[in-house]
């Protein structure tokens, strides 16, 4: 009988002005990934930066070697869905990590979402900023309400079996990852909410490990009004449909 296959993680990180963040994460990530002694591959989609992140990628290629470091750019900013879609075609992992590459996500949770993932075979393991030891720093009132707004309603209308909807620090078994982008009809700030409504939808199994999420060191954050907007029409949507 042969022997049973050494699981492989694949991380895809999505950038767009990256250029410091990225040899901080890639570094953080083979640091978590070594010392665990776990096989992994980092997938890098880059979409068209103009602050080179792309060329900062290459030097991560060159110092860890293009089996660590795979560098997948697109030519211009395509989304985060279609970035994972685009991910997973080059995926060679069993099982995919997603995380931000902004240094909000830290690699150091990455064992035991590992070892949450092991404890019952689950095919999705979900960061929690609202469980446990999770929490939040770097946000001002106003951010920290409209999270947790955010997170209560889609509680209330959508019961989705995972306490934190809105995060985007997560462990998936490949073919549930495929399959769920498949069904995601959202764009933007709703994406990762739709993914989790899905995955109970087709009665896949959800773990959850406590995160501490940390706002972005370098660059801008992204969450304004028309996030919000889109995060309303999208809750609607998906209470309409599910």
């Amino acid at each position: 009988m042969a022997p049973p296959r050494k699981n492989k993680y694949s991380v895809l990180l999505p950038t767009y002005n990256e250029r410091e963040n990225l040899p901080l994460i890639v570094w953080l990530l083979v640091k978590s990934f070594t010392e665990s002694n776990h096989d992994y591959e980092i997938i890098v989609i880059d979409d068209g930066s103009p602050d080179g992140t792309l060329e900062v990628g290459k030097q991560l290629e060159k110092i860890y070697g293009k089996d660590k470091i795979v560098l997948r750019p697109r030519a211009k900013k395509l989304g985060l869905g279609t970035a994972y879609i685009h991910g997973i075609k080059h995926a060679t992992g069993n099982f995919i990590f997603i995380m931000d590459a902004d240094l909000s996500h830290h690699p150091k949770f990455i064992p035991e979402f590992i070892k949450k993932q092991q404890e019952e075979d689950y095919d999705v393991v979900s960061g929690t900023r609202y469980a446990g030891s999770g929490g939040v720093y770097g946000w001002d009132f106003k951010r920290k309400l409209i999270s947790r707004g955010a997170n209560y309603l889609t509680q209330i209308l959508l019961r989705p079996g995972a306490t934190d909807l809105t995060g985007s620090f997560r462990l998936y078994k490949k073919p549930v990852l495929h399959k769920l982008i498949d069904s995601c009809v959202s764009k933007g700030y709703v994406f990762q909410m739709e993914m989790i409504v899905r995955a109970r939808q087709f009665n896949y199994s959800i773990g959850e490990v406590p995160i501490t999420f940390v706002d972005r060191v370098y660059g801008e954050s992204k969450l304004g009004g028309n996030e919000i907007i889109g995060f309303a029409k999208g809750l609607l949507m998906l209470f309409a449909t599910t």
